[in-house]
């Protein structure tokens, strides 16, 4: 194929991507509700994956704590061969039916949490025998998969499974599949945010303000929100009291 030929076919597999999570959404919504459920109950979520999925779980994970202001920790991620071995992608440790549930006990998991598993096949060994851990000690559990009628969905008590059909390179599911899951995961993270709280409007009024950027992004959503014409008068208010949400609090909006 030339590469417009290549680029074309992709772009029509992508295209397919939207629908078969629309197909899913009463599933997604079940998951998020429980999820929301947890977290307001001072319960934590755990993404616990392998592969293209359980590294994209990574990317969402990391970005909350900084765009909406939560504590580290709420949400956490346990990955087969670790997180801190994230870009060597040691596929062989999906294969370890010990070390989810190990992981998942150096957090002191309990029935306040929630565990959500990630795989592709939906068959992962580390996700599956984990989950099985979590359904034997009374911890939620839900999953995403991209199979129909899979063991880890048969075994979550909230699967969601999002079924995106073969990918243009067979087997290759960082393709359609993972552009599934990171919709998904954009899905959960934002929607839970919202319902916990930690967005006004549509403003990330618990933003930290790490750096200039953020800062100056920030600066403009208080002064619309609080009604304030001087730049440098805001932003000294927002650095005094270190978010939009403190400073609007502390102007009585």
């Amino acid at each position: 194929m030339t590469v417009d030929e290549l680029t074309a076919h992709i772009n029509n597999e992508d295209k397919k991507v939207a629908l078969a999570i629309e197909k899913a959404l009463p599933q997604i919504n079940r998951l998020i509700t429980v999820i929301v459920d947890k977290l307001a109950a001072g319960g934590r979520m755990f993404y616990l994956g392998a592969g293209s999925g359980g590294r994209l779980s990574v990317l969402d994970a990391i970005e909350l704590p900084t765009t909406y202001g939560i504590p580290k920790g709420v949400v956490n991620v346990v990955l087969a061969g670790g997180v801190e071995h994230l870009i060597e992608a040691p596929e062989e440790k999906e294969d370890d039916t010990e070390a989810g549930w190990a992981a998942l006990k150096t957090y002191n998991i309990s029935d306040k949490d929630i565990v959500v598993g990630i795989s592709a096949s939906g068959t992962t060994p580390f996700v599956l025998s984990a989950l099985r851990q979590c359904a034997s000690h009374n911890i939620a559990t839900g999953c995403i998969v991209s199979n129909p009628e899979t063991p880890i969905a048969a075994v979550a008590m909230l699967p969601v499974e999002v079924i995106t059909g073969p990918e243009f390179v067979t087997g290759s599911t960082r393709m359609k599949c993972g552009t599934a899951q990171k919709m998904i995961f954009d899905m959960i993270s934002t929607a839970t945010m919202i319902r916990l709280g930690r967005v006004e409007d549509n403003s990330m009024v618990n933003v930290l303000l790490i750096n200039d950027k953020i800062t100056d992004r920030a600066v403009k959503i208080l002064m619309q929100k609080a009604e304030l014409t001087d730049y440098e008068d805001a932003r000294a208010i927002l650095l005094r009291h270190g978010s939009v949400k403190k400073a609007m609090d502390a102007l009585g909006g």
